[in-house]
């Protein structure tokens, strides 16, 4: 049963940690990004490069950003719990083969 719970912790851990990062990494680029635009001569460049960023977020959101960030970041959670599942099976197999 104590392993059993430590596989659901993990899974649970794994899936957050998987949702939560393509947040902070999309959301610090654009927040780096804007603090760049604020340098002279370099606020068209910012503006188009985060023009973009917007329009790739949007194309995976049916046209909202937020919601192509929200189908990115459940991808990645979904491929961090099988990883972490085949991480599992991986190590149950090889405790059994010793």
């Amino acid at each position: 049963m104590n392993l059993f719970t430590n596989f659901l912790r993990s899974l649970l851990l794994t899936i957050i940690f998987s949702f939560v990062v393509p947040m902070f990494l999309v959301g610090g680029f654009l927040l780096v990004i804007s603090l760049l635009g604020h340098l002279p001569g370099l606020q068209t460049a910012t503006e188009a490069i985060a023009t973009q960023i917007m329009h790739f977020l949007a194309t995976f959101g049916s046209g909202t950003p937020l919601r192509g960030l929200l189908v990115i970041s459940l991808t990645c959670s979904f491929v961090g719990a099988l990883f972490d599942i085949y991480a599992y099976y991986r190590c149950q197999i090889l405790r059994i083969d010793s």
